[in-house]
């Protein structure tokens, strides 16, 4: 009878483990399948919600930066001074950088650029390429005023001097005027040291 209760014992260990097994195995089925739709389904309400709000706020940037705020921007940042046909276009060429600025008559800035601005970096700043790029860069702005005629006033014995009055005529600007401001001292300072090359 002992034997045949052991075996029972392990019998009926056996028959609540499998009951205990087989009950939870379908509520923990169940759990999974109704935790399987709702775990989907905020993430559907969440893309959803995703996907509303961006088409709404994308529609008016693309809208925005096509033409019109780009344009607008540059009307208010000149503090005024829009339909401007006539300026004048200061290059100052050094040794080591060139710095085109355009302003109208009275001297208010309408565009202005420099080789540090367009890129580049170094000795290349100094270079023929980069004035030419940067008349190009200060131009284009001070020509979304309305900007036509342009008096050049060159300063600065660079390299630059003479390949950014070319881009500036080359960009459809009528030159009327260049004159070389370059200041040249009457002996009154000292000089500084002479360069070692």
């Amino acid at each position: 009878m002992a034997e045949e209760t052991n075996p029972e014992t392990p019998d009926e260990t056996k028959t609540p483990g499998d009951a205990a097994q087989k009950e939870p195995a379908p509520k923990e089925a169940a759990p999974k399948a109704e935790a399987a739709p709702q775990r989907p389904a905020p993430k559907k309400t969440a893309k959803a919600k995703k996907e509303q709000p961006a088409p709404t706020a994308g529609a008016p940037e693309n809208l925005s930066l096509s033409t019109d705020e780009v344009e607008k921007p540059k009307v208010v940042k000149a503090k005024g001074s829009k339909n401007v046909h006539s300026g004048v276009a200061h290059v100052m060429a050094t040794f080591n950088n060139t710095i085109v600025t355009i302003t109208d008559m009275k001297g208010n800035v309408i565009g202005w650029s420099s080789a540090g601005k367009v890129g580049f970096k170094g000795s290349r700043k100094s270079t023929a390429y980069a004035a030419q790029m940067v008349a190009q860069d200060a131009s284009r702005q001070a020509m979304g005023h309305g900007l036509k005629e342009v008096e050049v006033l060159v300063k600065g014995p660079g390299a630059g001097r003479e390949s950014a009055v070319r881009a500036l005529q080359a960009i459809g600007l009528d030159l009327t005027v260049i004159r070389d401001v370059t200041p040249v001292p009457h002996n009154g300072c000292r000089p500084p040291k002479q360069r070692r090359v």
